[in-house]
């Protein structure tokens, strides 16, 4: 395999010198962010599809996921411009550097949000009206940081929306489960982002940017904890309005010791630690999500 892969990098350096860092600005070479917003995106299809979303739909809301999620990247990116290279983690991204403009990062952005609302358009017109509040949430995100410590609160506003949206592309209606679904995986994000802000909390104190990190201070832990107790407990109630089964409950189970490992884990706050665990936390999406297909198998195939 490498000796296919590297005469194809060479190729594309020779044309198209410059792609690599476009690849790092949608951030496409890291995909954890993308698994992050697809798993709930795909909790969402198999509830409101009873275990079989239409194969459509979980093409657009696929593609959907990590084109919005580069999009995402791109404004962030755009708005820290002036800050990332400040920070050590981000001191190396092309806007930061100069390798790619302002104005063709919002002409990036610009284009991941056309084509994702080119797929949102083979839907239903209740879910293109959602699409506006999701578009909305997506670009207020990067600029909250600096007028509230809850920047968190609204990406995961925003990683959010996309269940309801999958619910309303399903089957047209918004259930009161999927309020449930939204406040798990709000809740869960913040959690998430929080321990992923306690990575750049010592830059970020020094630059004045927000975060919950920041807010937490040393109750960080603790909230976090909370949070994801918060995630799993309305995972629970979901489950219980679904009348979901065992399979279901396992996923469950497994994801919460996975997220108390996490939790022991970070304890010492250390840079490296934080951010290895945000990069793990997408398992419990997962996790849940298995759950549900196994619960629906069960349940279509009586096995």
């Amino acid at each position: 395999m490498p000796s296919i892969i590297q005469p194809l990098r060479q190729q594309l350096d020779q044309y198209l010198p410059r792609w690599f860092d476009w690849v790092q600005l949608t951030r496409f070479d890291k995909p954890v962010g993308s698994y992050l917003l697809l798993w709930p995106t795909l909790w969402a299809l198999w509830v409101a599809g009873n275990g079989q979303p239409a194969f459509a739909n979980v093409l657009i809301f696929v593609v959907g996921v990590f084109l919005m999620r580069a999009a995402g990247c791109v404004i962030n990116d755009f708005a820290d411009r002036h800050i990332d290279g400040h920070v050590k983690r981000t001191n190396g991204r092309p806007l930061a550097t100069g390798k790619i403009s302002a104005r063709e990062a919002l002409l990036t952005f610009v284009i991941m949000i056309a084509l994702a609302f080119v797929l949102v358009l083979f839907t239903n017109p209740f879910t293109i009206a959602l699409s506006f509040a999701g578009l909305a949430l997506a670009a207020l995100y990067p600029f909250m940081k600096r007028h509230t410590h809850l920047p968190q609160v609204v990406l995961g506003a925003a990683f959010s929306w996309a269940i309801p949206m999958a619910f309303a592309a399903q089957s047209n209606e918004l259930p009161a489960v999927v309020w449930l679904f939204y406040i798990a995986n709000l809740s869960w994000t913040v959690a998430y982002d929080t321990v992923y802000a306690m990575v750049d909390r010592d830059d970020d104190l020094k630059i004045g940017v927000k975060s919950t990190a920041v807010l937490f201070g040393d109750l960080d832990v603790v909230m976090v904890a909370l949070l994801k107790g918060i995630a799993v407990f309305a995972l629970l109630l979901a489950g219980n309005e679904l009348g979901l089964s065992w399979p279901y409950y396992l996923g469950l189970l497994l994801g919460a010791a996975f997220m108390a490992w996490q939790i022991w884990s970070i304890r010492s706050r250390q840079r490296d630690i934080c951010f290895f665990i945000f990069r793990q936390s997408h398992w419990f999406g997962l996790l849940v999500w298995l759950g549900l297909v196994g619960h629906y198998l069960l349940q279509h195939y009586r096995l």
